[in-house]
């Protein structure tokens, strides 16, 4: 299968997450990525377990597939001259070391374009690459609570909750590739390569427009809601007789539909809920409603109902029901890695109707020292 990026050489100094699933996302993409890791312990996100999986945590499989591995010891200056050199074959390099860190052993886009000009080089932060906190480290649930991403999770009077997924980390990656795949556009034209800067206080930032916007007009911090939204009515999760479901009536037809299948068609008549600017006025009385008939029935019942009637719902699933959920089957996005007992998501776009493969499951640690490095370093 031909990808789009076959022929992009990545060099990827990651480590934890966001740098290295830049790096698989250029990989499954088709870019030859090589990542550079330190000797006897590499990334530090091979020992995040268990469980583990071929001497590696799970977590790391998870992010670091369709590449291959060296080892290089960077306060070396043999080393570095190495990595320097070897960097004059590249497209692209990813890095998210430690703030200063890239400075201090010259690795910065504009070092390393002096040397060799096509060059793009990504470099993922923390915060920034400016400003006062731009030296400062982070890790997800750290720059989760600063951006204010927590205080929006949760419910309304309680305490601020972590999002369950790596949300920036994951967007982070995103975004880098995104600016990647811009600049290697932008090449094509000028013939010289740019700098690539994202961070996770960026990232957090963007998800955070639509909140961010509702406060801009009111001045008010927006409420908090676990399941659903304070700017739709009905839009949330109610309980049922076996466990919840989420009832995503967005507009006033929808609504209708729904009145009608709780038993309730007056309610699409009422003044006080016939718009959305109504139902969110009236809303304590009119969810009080909608919960109690809700109650009555099954999850089971209530699905089959409400996905006849037209409205969109459905259960919260736990894992294993995704896992098992026949549309997760249908559109192949859990894969498995060559020649392991594990199973990853694969990269959430199709290309001509195919999802881009695994041609490789993650690097054992300096799997390819002796294909890439060679003797050049004995």
């Amino acid at each position: 299968m031909s990808l789009p990026l076959d022929g992009v050489k990545v060099v990827e100094l990651g480590q934890n997450f966001a740098g290295p699933l830049t790096g698989q996302i250029l990989g499954m993409l088709g870019a030859d990525v090589v990542k550079v890791e330190r000797p006897e312990k590499g990334d530090d996100a091979r020992g995040w377990g268990p469980p583990f999986v071929d001497e590696s945590s799970a977590s790391f499989h998870a992010v670091n597939q369709n590449k291959r591995s060296i080892t290089l010891n960077l306060k070396d200056a043999r080393h570095l001259d190495w990595l320097k050199d070897y960097l004059g074959q590249a497209d692209v390099m990813v890095q998210n070391l430690r703030p200063g860190v890239a400075e201090e052993l010259g690795l910065t886009g504009e070092a390393l374009r002096a040397r060799c000009p096509r060059l793009i080089v990504c470099a993922l932060w923390a915060y920034g690459s400016t400003g006062p906190m731009k030296m400062r480290p982070g890790y997800e649930p750290i720059v989760q609570a600063f951006s204010g991403l927590m205080f929006q999770s949760g419910e309304d009077g309680g305490p601020p909750v972590r999002m369950g997924t790596q949300i920036l980390d994951q967007g982070t990656a995103m975004w880098s590739s995104i600016g990647i795949l811009a600049a290697l556009a932008q090449r094509e034209r000028t013939g010289r390569g740019c700098d690539v800067d994202t961070s996770l206080f960026e990232t957090a930032l963007g998800w955070l427009t639509v909140a961010f916007s509702r406060y801009s007009v009111t001045g008010k911090l927006p409420p908090r809601h676990p399941t659903g939204s304070n700017q739709l009515i009905v839009f949330q999760a109610f309980e049922t007789k076996n466990g919840p479901l989420v009832v995503a009536a967005a507009n006033d037809r929808l609504f209708a539909k729904l009145a009608a299948a709780l038993g309730r068609p007056e309610w699409a008549e009422d003044r006080r809920y016939t718009t959305n600017a109504a139902r969110v006025e009236n809303r304590d009385v009119l969810l009080a409603g909608v919960a109690e008939i809700m109650a009555t029935r099954t999850r089971g019942e209530w699905l089959d109902a409400l996905s006849e009637a037209g409205i969109p719902c459905s259960p919260v699933h736990n894992m294993h029901e995704v896992d098992e959920h026949e549309q997760t089957a249908a559109i192949g996005m859990i894969q498995s890695p060559p020649g392991l007992d594990c199973r990853t998501m694969g990269l959430p776009i199709n290309i001509d109707g195919c999802r881009p493969p695994l041609s490789r499951s993650a690097p054992k640690l300096g799997e390819h020292n002796a294909e890439i490095i060679g003797d050049a370093l004995d």
